[in-house]
């Protein structure tokens, strides 16, 4: 046993250590060097710890703000008339989740969001209205809402409105992920819109048929299509379930693709759609990957880890990284999501874990 000296032994030479090590840390600290013991728990953690939250926006509580700004704000001061869909666990941040950006942009009748190209990826899935258009690199492509529309790194773009109600689109960009490896690069176009150079429909005759131009070779980064159309997308997720193609924790799921190398559409984002039976009840599923869902048909939840999600159609809500989380139908459903899965599967750090039985 330890005696009473020996007891305050112990506690003076502890006091000594600790003023020893105080002393030391603030020493390195004035050459910029840290600890990594005093750190390496909180950065090598046993699984992923997403600083986002679960969080859902009613489009039916949105909207009414959207129409606000159309009012009060011009599409020539705006550039793009965007609500930023915040994560309210990264405030101030304006970002979905810690890698990717989302928002919804609303275009007047007869308004054009003037043009610029900039290094992050954008995407485009049309929510609502008719005679929606944009323009990418001198191609113009319709916008119907479900369709979905590729902006990539660095093209010049513009939006419009040719209808006469308001339209509406959700954006996604991976502007956070471009940001932190400090690439970005942002570029205002002389003219408001930029010239066509290309008929309508130009890119999905050359690579959305199955043919490719004879002498084609290039294999870009992002995907040489401009427009997914819903119709298509509906069309093949129909078949797909009618085959008997189906995931118990995703229902019948695809992703889009760059159709000349079958690689994502994007690189920085992966893009995906899945068809949900009335009464589905998915199986218990996570992955590394934040998602942002957007509703683009249906009705019913998601259920994560002591919340659920009550979702209708035109809704965007955020499962994020590694936590469960299962699908609930009560009408036939259709959810458009987005993710960085392509970045993480390329640095081999991708991970899915599902809870079938």
């Amino acid at each position: 046993m330890v005696d009473d000296a020996g007891t305050e032994s112990l506690r003076a030479s502890a006091m000594t250590d600790t003023a020893s090590r105080k002393d030391f840390y603030s020493r390195i600290g004035a050459r910029n060097l840290k600890p990594l013991w005093e750190v390496l728990r909180g950065q090598l953690t046993a699984e992923p710890k997403p600083p986002e939250a679960a969080v859902l926006w009613r489009y039916e509580e949105v909207r009414p703000f959207l129409l606000e700004a159309a009012r009060l704000i011009s599409v020539e001061e705006a550039d793009r008339r965007v609500l930023v869909l915040e994560n309210p666990a990264l405030p101030g941040k304006t970002r979905a989740t810690q890698s990717l950006y989302a928002g919804l942009q609303i275009v007047m009748p007869g308004e054009i969001a003037p043009c610029h190209r900039h290094t992050p990826t954008a995407l485009r899935l049309m929510v609502e209205g008719e005679g929606a258009f944009t323009a990418v690199d001198g191609e113009r492509t319709s916008m119907q809402p479900g369709d979905l529309v590729i902006t990539r790194s660095w093209s010049w773009h513009d939006h419009g409105n040719g209808g006469n109600g308001p339209v509406v689109w959700l954006d996604g960009l991976d502007v956070p992920l471009v940001g932190f490896l400090n690439a970005t690069f942002f570029q205002d176009y002389e003219e408001t819109a930029h010239p066509l150079v290309r008929p309508d429909g130009d890119s999905q005759a050359r690579y959305g048929t199955g043919i490719l131009p004879i002498d084609y070779q290039a294999a870009p980064a992002s995907t040489p299509l401009l427009n997914y159309p819903y119709r298509i997308t509906r069309e093949a997720l129909n078949a797909l379930e009618q085959a008997g193609d189906l995931d118990p924790c995703h229902g019948v799921k695809s992703r889009y693709i760059n159709p000349v190398t079958g690689d994502y559409a994007m690189p920085t984002m992966g893009a995906f759609v899945q068809l949900l039976r009335r009464g589905f009840r998915g199986a218990r599923y996570r992955s590394t990957d934040s998602t942002i869902y957007q509703v683009i048909e249906g009705s019913g939840r998601t259920i994560l880890q002591g919340q659920t999600l009550d979702w209708h159609a035109h809704d965007v809500f955020v499962v994020p990284s590694w936590e469960w989380h299962q699908h609930q139908t009560d009408t036939e459903s259709v959810l458009f999501s987005f993710s960085d899965r392509p970045v993480q599967q390329k640095l081999g750090l991708w991970r899915e874990q599902r809870d079938c039985n």
